[in-house]
């Protein structure tokens, strides 16, 4: 038996009534952000209708940012995205415990190694020269909404790879131990590797944003990191006023 909702048309399409019906729990408060949603199987059951039809329904309100996927969980009502300050440097613990949310961060690793030719060109550094590569997933909630990859020039931070990433971020440690002088920023759209949708929990079709960022301290580089954002989890917001 269909479930109750609004009166639609004769014409409208399955996979419609189906977000009506999503919609509509929504609407009238039986959905909350973070409830888990009927199951592409239960939406068939409930509605007698093929597979592809209950996806197509889940898959248009996550591509509307109403809904979001936990890889292996389920799929939930969406809270409202995260926003970052992309040309301020924050500590991104600061800001998701400013937002009232608990942070935790799943250290992947933290190791010493000689950098690659791609890379030490990024870095300004010889071939073979040692840095070290952290890889850390930040939480918000539970929920993972950045994957950092980041490259530590060690011989202008050697305690670096000493850090516990539990009590402290990255970003907070270089900002109190290196003099910024200059940042650089370059974000695009991209779709997930297998590494970030595993360690994000997404499905490999998930949008995500990329910012690259670079830093320079005593006229070097300093560091280079990858932040990849789930697109349905994060966004990205700034302002500025314009001189007179």
């Amino acid at each position: 038996m269909v479930p109750d909702v609004q009166p639609e048309a004769p014409d409208t399409p399955l996979y419609a009534r189906i977000k009506r019906y999503i919609l509509d729990r929504i609407e009238r408060g039986f959905l909350k952000p973070g409830d888990k949603v009927p199951s592409e199987h239960a939406l068939m059951r409930e509605f007698g209708v093929s597979r592809m039809t209950a996806h197509r329904a889940l898959k248009e309100l996550k591509d509307a940012g109403i809904l979001h996927s936990v890889m292996g969980v389920g799929t939930f009502i969406a809270t409202a995205k995260p926003q970052g300050n992309l040309i301020t440097l924050r500590n991104i613990a600061e800001e998701i415990r400013g937002r009232g949310h608990e942070y935790h961060a799943d250290v992947i690793q933290n190791t010493r190694e000689k950098a690659s030719p791609k890379m030490a060109d990024r870095l300004g550094l010889a071939t073979g020269s040692h840095v070290f590569h952290s890889i850390i997933v930040h939480r918000e909630a539970g929920i993972p909404i950045q994957l950092e990859n980041r490259y530590v020039v060690a011989s202008i931070l050697p305690a670096y790879g000493e850090l516990d990433f539990n009590t402290t971020t990255p970003n907070e440690y270089l900002m109190k131990a290196a003099q910024l002088q200059r940042v650089e920023h370059r974000v695009r759209a991209v779709l997930p590797t297998s590494e970030s949708c595993r360690l994000l929990e997404i499905e490999p079709d998930e949008p995500c944003l990329l910012v690259t960022r670079r830093t320079w301290s005593q006229q070097r580089i300093v560091s280079l990191a990858r932040l990849v954002h789930p697109g349905t989890r994060f966004e990205f917001k700034d302002s500025f006023e314009p001189g007179g």
